[in-house]
């Protein structure tokens, strides 16, 4: 009875052994394939079917066989006849002693054809079972560093088997481990990417049914997406379906996974098609639209895809339909975390370009409210979100100037024209010229809200763009008779004017067009006083010498304006005072 009783033993330990001879015959297979000089390519497919079924007999290894396992002894034995019958061919093909090439390579074919059918009888037992799944550990990695090829790819293949045939514990431990070394060296998610079957089988595991598994699949993924022939992998594997499906019911931290992914493959129009076919946009807009329920980590990830779908007209078309502007607008305006507030003003901004109806829509649900509020000097925002609400403020509010003066965000301009830090001071001298150029009304107002001042203190900058662009404004702020009339009452902008034509400063700013802002105040008889009386009537003749016979220039028309009749005495005192 006793001997009865440790028989299953007995056998457990028959298994143990046969199944660690196979692997020590696999890997001594691997090595001398490796010093074959004939049927190179044949010994490498070999090779690669190897590795394979090597992996998986190591991880059967690390599993409790809990007594006799005939399905699994089986296995081994024909996997044992087959790797002496690879072991003889070895042997012949080092030796050169095989009688025929063709009858070789005939042979090679019907080894590494049965090697996969040994590599499914395992995964079918694994599958069925019939193994326990305990303490199973993913083989020690090659050292980042020094790791041949070879090294890489023999690793990568136990982590295959492991996803292949493990169950929930072995899969996440094969997940953790791949995901840590490619963080480490991207030469083994190059060489994932190579493995017959690594990428759908990842791409399979983003609906698997355990959230931690699925969470670790999509980081997986997300990492791929980062080299082009792995993006083009996924796609090919049909990876944008699953990854809606995770952003719809994922974890937190899985849906940010799955959101970089489609960021990257919607760089691409054809697959923005795919995100919109299979569900993506509802999806995407719960997530900025949510009333706080997401991270703001992952409504910047969801407003960075919509921001992709919406180069594509019909899907922006879709995008407003389903309520995209009411909910951004919702998020702009919102006292939350600033990075989804910018990420929603960027949004909004790339749907309004050249779309006037897009403009009106953010609009009418509240766009200029929600700018002004951004824009209030009083409320404590960063920098950078201000910059974001002026480039904003420049592309929704193109026809729409009038709302914008009365509710007070032209009064927001001026202040940080006034007192803002470089960027944002720049942004304002831009926004000025824009809102100039919107229509007489805006320059009227403008002018009575008191810029004309403040923006003649930039013609004197370092910068030769903002010089332009003061002078530019200011050139167009001055076609108003009234505003004209006010510039003139300050008797330093005409001096200050006069003072930037000075041939001989060659940081001065644009003389075309500060000559032809002069033209224009030169209509009044108090600025033309005020031109002779500034002191550097010698800036506007030696221009106006330096352009020769040219009798049109502007230069020119100032000098005989100020030599006219009524002031001739006048300018020839000045002249040669």
């Amino acid at each position: 009875m006793g001997e009865e009783e440790t028989a299953p033993s007995s056998s457990s330990v028959t298994e143990k052994q046969q199944l660690k001879q196979a692997i020590l015959q696999i890997s001594s297979l691997i090595s001398v394939s490796h010093s074959i000089k004939v049927f190179t390519a044949k010994w490498q497919a070999a090779r690669i079917k190897l590795e394979e079924l090597f992996s998986h007999l190591a991880a059967i290894e690390n599993c409790g066989l809990g007594g006799q396992n005939e399905p699994l002894s089986a296995a081994v034995e024909e996997i044992l006849a087959t790797l002496a019958n690879y072991g003889e061919l070895a042997r012949r093909c080092s030796e050169s002693s095989y009688s025929g090439k063709l009858l070789m390579q005939s042979d090679l074919d019907m080894l590494t054809a049965r090697l996969d059918a040994h590599t499914g009888s395992l995964r079918d037992i694994y599958a069925a079972g019939l193994l326990e799944q305990s303490h199973a550990l993913v083989v020690s990695r090659p050292s980042c560093s020094s790791a041949s090829k070879d090294d890489v790819r023999f690793y990568l293949n136990d982590v295959v088997s492991r996803l292949k045939i493990g169950g929930k514990i072995m899969k996440l431990e094969a997940l953790i481990a791949f995901n840590e070394v490619i963080r480490e060296d991207d030469r083994f998610v190059k060489i994932a990417i190579e493995i017959d079957g690594f990428v759908n089988l990842l791409v399979n595991l983003l609906d698997f049914h355990e959230e931690e598994v699925v969470e670790e699949a999509a980081a997986a993924v997300s990492s791929i997406t980062g080299f082009p022939p792995g993006k083009s992998a996924l796609i090919a594997a049909g990876a944008i379906a699953p990854l809606i499906r995770v952003v719809e019911s994922g974890t937190e931290l899985s849906k940010e996974f799955a959101a970089r992914c489609l960021i990257k493959m919607t760089e691409n129009s054809d697959n923005v098609w795919a995100v919109s076919a299979h569900g993506g946009v509802p999806a995407l807009l719960k997530i900025c639209c949510g009333n706080g329920a997401s991270g703001s980590e992952l409504v910047c990830l969801a407003c960075g895809v919509l921001k992709n779908l919406a180069a594509v007209e019909e899907i922006k078309r879709f995008m407003v339909e389903d309520g995209a502007v009411a909910g951004l607008v919702d998020l702009a305006g919102s006292r939350g975390d600033e990075a989804a507030q910018i990420s929603a003003l960027d949004l909004l901004q790339t749907m309004a370009y050249r779309d006037e109806s897009i403009r009106e829509t953010i609009i009418t649900h509240g766009g200029i409210p929600m700018l002004v509020g951004i824009m209030d000097p009083a409320r404590a925002v960063s920098t950078k979100t201000r910059e974001v609400a002026f480039r904003s403020m420049t592309m929704i509010c193109l026809s729409c100037e009038r709302s914008m003066l009365s509710s007070g965000l032209a009064d927001h301009i001026l202040h940080f024209l006034r007192f803002g830090e470089g960027p944002v001071q720049e942004l304002a001298l831009k926004a000025s010229f824009w809102l100039c150029g919107a229509s007489e009304y805006a320059k009227k107002a403008m002018g009575d809200a008191g810029f004309m001042p403040v923006i003649v203190k930039f013609l004197d900058s370092k910068s030769f763009e903002i010089r332009e662009i003061a002078a530019e404004t200011l050139s167009s702020m001055l076609v108003v008779p009234k505003n004209r009339k006010r510039f003139v009452q300050d008797d330093e902008n005409v001096v200050i004017l006069m003072q930037m034509l000075d041939p001989e400063q060659g940081s001065s700013g644009n003389k075309k067009l500060l000559l032809s802002i002069l033209m224009s105040l030169a209509r009044s008889n108090s600025a033309r006083k005020k031109m002779l009386s500034s002191g550097y009537l010698k800036n506007i003749e030696k221009l106006a010498e330096d352009e020769g016979e040219d009798e049109t220039s502007d230069a020119k028309k100032i000098v005989r304006k100020l030599c006219s009749s009524r002031f001739r005495n006048v300018f020839n005192v000045f002249r040669h005072s």
